[in-house]
């Protein structure tokens, strides 16, 4: 048995006072499971993030979490960040998505909104390479200062392709 999305109806008014507050920097909106997902347009990010927190009718004023993504099979939009955020009153919780290339890693930090994206966004500078632009103390959270790369990169094997102490076949490869 398949197990159909549930319909959310806030969803609509969020979206509905997205687009006509930002217009065509709304890119794109979904529906996983029972996350609303709304793609924006980078330079509006901190505009949008500070109308979802600031703004009484939308009421997210918890930074849940964020993270960076690299998919490198997406030309041109290689690097994404998602921010997920919490009305707490409500019990409401959205993602914001932006997406950049490869060759345009600065994002503008969101430490002027929530405190708490220092190191959040510290550890995805320290395995993504983000600059988050305007941080107060960007620097390495969880390696080491002398790392020349960025190890959640796509860009690297996962296995060590110089042993030869396993047969794959036998782990289910």
């Amino acid at each position: 048995m398949i197990a159909t999305q549930p319909h959310i109806a806030w969803m609509e008014e969020v979206v509905g006072h997205l687009r006509e507050r930002f217009g065509a920097q709304v890119l794109s909106v979904e529906q996983a499971y029972d996350f609303p997902n709304i793609v924006i347009a980078k330079q509006s990010l901190m505009d949008v993030l500070a109308f979802l927190k600031n703004d009484p009718e939308m009421g997210f004023t918890f930074l849940t979490t964020l993270c960076g993504m690299h998919m490198p099979e997406q030309v041109g939009q290689e690097f994404g960040m998602v921010y997920q955020l919490h009305n707490l009153p409500q019990n409401r919780r959205l993602r914001v998505k932006i997406f950049m290339p490869e060759s345009d890693l600065d994002v503008p930090t969101a430490t002027s909104l929530w405190p708490t994206a220092n190191w959040m966004e510290r550890q995805e500078y320290d395995f993504f390479g983000f600059n988050f632009v305007g941080h107060p103390d960007l620097r390495r959270i969880l390696n080491m200062d002398e790392m020349n790369y960025f190890p959640m990169r796509k860009q690297y094997p996962l296995e060590d392709l110089g042993k030869h102490d396993k047969d794959d076949a036998k782990f289910g490869r």
